[in-house]
Protein backbone atom coordinates (compact mmCIF):
# COMPACT_ATOMS: atom_id res chain seq x y z
CA UNK A 1 0.00 0.00 0.00
CA UNK A 2 1.44 3.66 -1.03
CA UNK A 3 2.27 5.99 1.72
CA UNK A 4 3.15 9.28 2.05
CA UNK A 5 6.84 9.06 2.48
CA UNK A 6 9.85 6.94 0.94
CA UNK A 7 12.55 5.09 2.62
CA UNK A 8 16.01 5.22 1.83
CA UNK A 9 17.49 2.08 3.85
CA UNK A 10 17.34 0.11 7.24
CA UNK A 11 19.63 1.85 9.31
CA UNK A 12 20.34 0.45 12.60
CA UNK A 13 19.33 -1.92 14.88
CA UNK A 14 19.38 -1.35 18.76
CA UNK A 15 20.06 -4.32 21.01
CA UNK A 16 20.31 -5.04 25.09
CA UNK A 17 23.02 -6.60 25.81
CA UNK A 18 24.02 -8.03 29.54
CA UNK A 19 27.24 -7.38 29.66
CA UNK A 20 28.27 -4.27 27.57
CA UNK A 21 32.07 -5.18 28.16
CA UNK A 22 32.07 -8.61 26.49
CA UNK A 23 30.04 -7.78 23.54
CA UNK A 24 31.70 -5.10 22.49
CA UNK A 25 34.68 -6.84 21.63
CA UNK A 26 33.05 -9.72 20.26
CA UNK A 27 30.93 -7.66 17.61
CA UNK A 28 34.45 -5.48 16.72
CA UNK A 29 36.79 -9.07 16.50
CA UNK A 30 34.82 -11.87 15.99
CA UNK A 31 31.87 -10.32 13.75
CA UNK A 32 33.84 -7.10 11.93
CA UNK A 33 32.23 -4.35 12.89
CA UNK A 34 34.37 -1.32 13.79
CA UNK A 35 33.45 0.56 17.47
CA UNK A 36 32.75 4.56 16.73
CA UNK A 37 32.45 5.66 20.13
CA UNK A 38 31.38 3.89 24.26
CA UNK A 39 29.92 5.64 27.26
CA UNK A 40 27.44 5.65 29.60
CA UNK A 41 25.94 2.22 28.84
CA UNK A 42 26.23 2.73 25.25
CA UNK A 43 28.31 1.63 22.27
CA UNK A 44 28.03 2.68 18.55
CA UNK A 45 29.28 0.16 15.68
CA UNK A 46 29.25 0.36 12.27
CA UNK A 47 29.99 -1.65 8.79
CA UNK A 48 29.19 1.35 6.77
CA UNK A 49 30.10 5.32 6.39
CA UNK A 50 26.96 5.73 8.63
CA UNK A 51 27.61 6.84 12.35
CA UNK A 52 26.13 3.41 14.01
CA UNK A 53 24.63 0.60 12.22
CA UNK A 54 24.70 -1.35 15.42
CA UNK A 55 23.87 0.03 19.29
CA UNK A 56 24.14 -1.93 22.21
CA UNK A 57 22.77 -1.14 25.50
CA UNK A 58 23.30 -2.22 28.71
CA UNK A 59 20.58 -3.92 29.92
CA UNK A 60 19.33 -6.67 32.21
CA UNK A 61 17.88 -8.73 29.68
CA UNK A 62 19.23 -9.18 26.20
CA UNK A 63 16.98 -8.69 23.10
CA UNK A 64 15.64 -5.87 21.00
CA UNK A 65 15.07 -2.34 22.19
CA UNK A 66 14.29 -0.88 18.60
CA UNK A 67 14.68 -0.92 14.72
CA UNK A 68 15.72 2.20 12.96
CA UNK A 69 15.23 2.97 8.91
CA UNK A 70 16.74 6.23 6.99
CA UNK A 71 13.71 7.96 4.93
CA UNK A 72 14.86 10.09 2.42
CA UNK A 73 14.26 13.70 3.56
CA UNK A 74 13.23 15.47 6.14
CA UNK A 75 9.72 15.97 4.04
CA UNK A 76 9.37 12.42 4.34
CA UNK A 77 9.63 12.98 7.88
CA UNK A 78 7.16 14.65 8.59
CA UNK A 79 4.84 13.56 6.06
CA UNK A 80 5.25 9.95 7.89
CA UNK A 81 4.87 11.46 11.18
CA UNK A 82 1.28 13.19 10.31
CA UNK A 83 0.66 9.66 8.44
CA UNK A 84 0.86 7.57 12.22
CA UNK A 85 -0.96 10.66 13.94
CA UNK A 86 -3.91 10.03 11.19
CA UNK A 87 -3.98 6.86 12.24
CA UNK A 88 -4.13 7.38 16.24
CA UNK A 89 -0.66 5.32 16.78
CA UNK A 90 1.03 7.91 18.70
CA UNK A 91 4.21 9.11 17.07
CA UNK A 92 6.78 10.37 19.42
CA UNK A 93 9.11 12.85 18.47
CA UNK A 94 13.09 12.16 19.52
CA UNK A 95 14.20 15.03 21.59
CA UNK A 96 17.14 16.83 20.95
CA UNK A 97 19.43 15.33 23.54
CA UNK A 98 19.07 11.99 22.22
CA UNK A 99 19.54 13.31 18.39
CA UNK A 100 22.68 14.53 19.18
CA UNK A 101 23.65 10.99 20.80
CA UNK A 102 22.66 9.57 18.34
CA UNK A 103 24.15 12.02 15.33
CA UNK A 104 21.43 12.06 13.24
CA UNK A 105 18.57 14.65 12.22
CA UNK A 106 15.18 14.72 13.39
CA UNK A 107 13.43 11.46 13.49
CA UNK A 108 10.44 9.96 16.15
CA UNK A 109 9.82 6.73 17.11
CA UNK A 110 6.05 4.83 16.75
CA UNK A 111 5.21 0.79 17.71
CA UNK A 112 4.01 -1.67 15.50
CA UNK A 113 0.68 -2.22 17.58
CA UNK A 114 0.37 -6.01 17.02
CA UNK A 115 4.67 -6.94 17.54
CA UNK A 116 4.91 -4.47 19.78
CA UNK A 117 8.73 -3.18 18.11
CA UNK A 118 9.46 0.06 18.37
CA UNK A 119 10.33 0.89 15.36
CA UNK A 120 12.23 4.82 14.53
CA UNK A 121 12.21 6.75 11.01
CA UNK A 122 14.58 9.53 10.87
CA UNK A 123 16.80 11.24 8.01
CA UNK A 124 20.35 12.34 8.33
CA UNK A 125 22.75 9.95 9.26
CA UNK A 126 26.36 11.50 10.22
CA UNK A 127 28.31 10.22 7.38
CA UNK A 128 32.09 9.52 8.71
CA UNK A 129 34.76 11.02 6.93
CA UNK A 130 36.72 7.70 7.41
CA UNK A 131 35.22 5.08 5.55
CA UNK A 132 34.55 1.71 7.43
CA UNK A 133 37.62 -0.73 7.48
CA UNK A 134 37.12 -4.05 6.77
CA UNK A 135 38.54 -6.52 8.84
CA UNK A 136 38.12 -9.98 9.58
CA UNK A 137 34.96 -9.93 7.14
CA UNK A 138 34.44 -7.22 4.32
CA UNK A 139 30.74 -6.37 5.55
CA UNK A 140 28.58 -4.07 3.20
CA UNK A 141 25.92 -2.91 5.28
CA UNK A 142 23.04 -4.36 8.07
CA UNK A 143 20.69 -5.79 6.03
CA UNK A 144 17.81 -6.98 7.81
CA UNK A 145 16.14 -7.66 10.99
CA UNK A 146 13.64 -10.57 11.62
CA UNK A 147 11.38 -10.77 14.63
CA UNK A 148 8.34 -12.95 15.47
CA UNK A 149 4.84 -11.77 16.19
CA UNK A 150 2.18 -13.11 18.46
CA UNK A 151 0.07 -11.12 16.36
CA UNK A 152 1.47 -12.20 12.91
CA UNK A 153 -1.33 -11.96 10.23
CA UNK A 154 -2.17 -8.66 11.71
CA UNK A 155 1.45 -7.69 12.20
CA UNK A 156 2.08 -8.55 8.28
CA UNK A 157 -0.53 -6.89 7.09
CA UNK A 158 -0.01 -3.10 9.48
CA UNK A 159 3.55 -3.30 8.31
CA UNK A 160 2.37 -3.43 4.74
CA UNK A 161 -0.69 -0.88 5.33
CA UNK A 162 0.54 1.76 7.44
CA UNK A 163 4.54 1.20 7.69
CA UNK A 164 4.50 1.09 3.89
CA UNK A 165 6.55 -2.31 3.23
CA UNK A 166 6.60 -4.39 0.24
CA UNK A 167 6.08 -8.15 0.57
CA UNK A 168 8.55 -9.31 -1.73
CA UNK A 169 7.72 -13.22 -0.61
CA UNK A 170 5.88 -15.56 1.63
CA UNK A 171 7.13 -19.03 2.65
CA UNK A 172 3.28 -19.60 3.61
CA UNK A 173 2.11 -19.50 7.31
CA UNK A 174 5.86 -19.08 8.47
CA UNK A 175 7.49 -15.75 7.38
CA UNK A 176 6.50 -12.35 4.96
CA UNK A 177 10.03 -11.18 3.71
CA UNK A 178 9.54 -7.53 3.03
CA UNK A 179 11.70 -4.62 1.80
CA UNK A 180 11.12 -0.62 2.46
CA UNK A 181 10.29 0.77 -0.42
CA UNK A 182 11.97 1.85 -2.82
CA UNK A 183 15.19 0.01 -1.20
CA UNK A 184 15.46 -2.88 -3.94
CA UNK A 185 16.84 -5.68 -1.34
CA UNK A 186 14.81 -8.53 -1.60
CA UNK A 187 14.37 -8.11 2.54
CA UNK A 188 15.19 -5.68 4.84
CA UNK A 189 12.56 -7.00 7.64
CA UNK A 190 10.89 -10.06 8.15
CA UNK A 191 8.02 -11.25 10.43
CA UNK A 192 6.48 -14.54 11.06
CA UNK A 193 4.12 -16.29 13.72
CA UNK A 194 5.57 -17.06 17.00
CA UNK A 195 3.32 -17.70 20.29
CA UNK A 196 5.26 -14.06 22.32
CA UNK A 197 6.55 -11.67 20.00
CA UNK A 198 10.36 -12.00 20.26
CA UNK A 199 13.45 -11.00 18.02
CA UNK A 200 14.44 -13.39 15.64
CA UNK A 201 17.86 -12.25 14.30
CA UNK A 202 20.03 -9.48 12.37
CA UNK A 203 21.65 -9.74 9.36
CA UNK A 204 24.71 -8.28 8.05
CA UNK A 205 25.41 -8.94 4.54
CA UNK A 206 29.01 -9.15 3.13
CA UNK A 207 30.89 -8.90 0.13
CA UNK A 208 32.22 -11.81 -1.20
CA UNK A 209 31.32 -15.43 -0.72
CA UNK A 210 34.41 -16.34 0.91
CA UNK A 211 33.33 -14.02 3.90
CA UNK A 212 31.39 -16.68 4.50
CA UNK A 213 33.67 -19.55 4.27
CA UNK A 214 36.16 -17.71 6.20
CA UNK A 215 33.79 -16.79 8.75
CA UNK A 216 32.53 -20.62 9.54
CA UNK A 217 36.33 -21.62 10.52
CA UNK A 218 37.00 -18.22 12.46
CA UNK A 219 33.59 -18.85 14.28
CA UNK A 220 34.86 -22.31 15.27
CA UNK A 221 37.89 -21.31 16.45
CA UNK A 222 36.16 -18.91 18.50
CA UNK A 223 33.94 -21.64 20.02
CA UNK A 224 31.05 -19.60 18.63
CA UNK A 225 28.18 -21.62 18.56
CA UNK A 226 26.64 -21.51 14.53
CA UNK A 227 22.91 -22.14 14.73
CA UNK A 228 22.55 -23.00 11.06
CA UNK A 229 24.26 -23.20 7.74
CA UNK A 230 26.32 -22.55 5.85
CA UNK A 231 23.13 -23.00 3.08
CA UNK A 232 21.33 -21.18 0.38
CA UNK A 233 17.69 -19.20 1.32
CA UNK A 234 15.74 -19.62 -2.12
CA UNK A 235 13.66 -16.75 -1.40
CA UNK A 236 16.37 -14.13 -1.69
CA UNK A 237 19.31 -16.62 -3.37
CA UNK A 238 21.67 -15.79 -0.72
CA UNK A 239 24.32 -17.96 0.58
CA UNK A 240 23.87 -17.86 4.90
CA UNK A 241 25.77 -18.27 8.27
CA UNK A 242 24.18 -18.28 11.61
CA UNK A 243 25.57 -18.03 15.28
CA UNK A 244 25.43 -17.03 18.69
CA UNK A 245 26.76 -13.31 20.10
CA UNK A 246 27.57 -13.91 23.92
CA UNK A 247 23.69 -13.60 24.69
CA UNK A 248 22.74 -15.99 22.39
CA UNK A 249 21.12 -13.70 20.08
CA UNK A 250 21.21 -15.14 16.43
CA UNK A 251 23.22 -12.71 14.21
CA UNK A 252 23.66 -13.54 10.60
CA UNK A 253 26.26 -13.51 7.72
CA UNK A 254 24.75 -13.69 4.09
CA UNK A 255 25.83 -12.89 0.60
CA UNK A 256 23.64 -12.29 -2.44
CA UNK A 257 20.21 -10.85 -2.19
CA UNK A 258 17.64 -10.23 -5.20
CA UNK A 259 17.26 -7.05 -6.10
CA UNK A 260 13.57 -5.15 -7.55
CA UNK A 261 13.22 -2.28 -9.58
CA UNK A 262 11.08 0.68 -8.21
CA UNK A 263 8.39 0.45 -10.34
CA UNK A 264 7.28 -2.94 -12.01
CA UNK A 265 8.62 -5.30 -9.77
CA UNK A 266 7.82 -9.09 -9.51
CA UNK A 267 4.73 -10.28 -7.77
CA UNK A 268 5.25 -12.05 -4.37
CA UNK A 269 5.61 -15.83 -4.82
CA UNK A 270 3.70 -18.19 -2.34
CA UNK A 271 6.60 -21.04 -1.14
CA UNK A 272 5.76 -24.29 0.25
CA UNK A 273 6.36 -24.23 3.90
CA UNK A 274 9.13 -27.22 3.86
CA UNK A 275 12.10 -26.79 5.26
CA UNK A 276 13.68 -27.02 1.18
CA UNK A 277 12.11 -23.23 0.86
CA UNK A 278 15.04 -21.95 3.03
CA UNK A 279 17.35 -24.11 2.02
CA UNK A 280 18.73 -25.41 -0.99
CA UNK A 281 21.87 -26.97 0.72
CA UNK A 282 20.28 -29.03 3.61
CA UNK A 283 21.27 -27.53 6.56
CA UNK A 284 18.82 -28.62 9.89
CA UNK A 285 18.59 -25.45 12.34
CA UNK A 286 19.90 -25.62 15.95
CA UNK A 287 16.75 -25.38 18.37
CA UNK A 288 18.86 -22.24 19.78
CA UNK A 289 18.19 -20.45 16.21
CA UNK A 290 16.39 -17.21 16.51
CA UNK A 291 15.59 -17.73 20.02
CA UNK A 292 17.06 -14.25 20.74
CA UNK A 293 15.15 -12.70 23.20
CA UNK A 294 12.74 -10.12 24.17
CA UNK A 295 11.10 -7.31 22.04
CA UNK A 296 11.85 -4.44 24.69
CA UNK A 297 8.56 -3.48 26.56
CA UNK A 298 6.48 -6.71 24.93
CA UNK A 299 7.76 -9.78 26.13
CA UNK A 300 10.43 -11.04 28.62
CA UNK A 301 12.86 -14.15 28.52
CA UNK A 302 10.88 -15.73 30.41
CA UNK A 303 7.81 -15.83 28.76
CA UNK A 304 9.71 -16.85 25.68
CA UNK A 305 11.38 -20.01 27.33
CA UNK A 306 8.17 -20.68 28.84
CA UNK A 307 6.11 -20.92 25.37
CA UNK A 308 6.91 -23.97 23.08
CA UNK A 309 6.42 -22.15 19.99
CA UNK A 310 8.52 -19.30 19.86
CA UNK A 311 10.78 -19.59 17.01
CA UNK A 312 10.36 -18.39 13.24
CA UNK A 313 11.80 -20.01 9.97
CA UNK A 314 12.78 -23.38 11.96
Amino acid sequence: MKVPFRYSKLAYAALNVTDLARSVPFYRDVVGLDVVEQKDGIAFLRCSRDHHNIVLYQAPERGLKRVAFELESERDVEAAFAHFQALDMAPVRIDATETRLLRQGPGFRVRERHSGLLFELFVGATFMARGYTATVADIARIGHVVIGSAGFPESRDALVRDFGFRISDHIEGRIAFMRCHPNPFHHTFAVGPSGVSHFHHVNFMVTDIDDVGRALYRLKKHDVKIVYGPGRHPPSNSVFLYFLDPDGMTLEYSFGMEEFPEEGAREPRWLEPVPESLDTWGAVPDALFGCSGPIEGESTAAQIEAHPDRQVMA
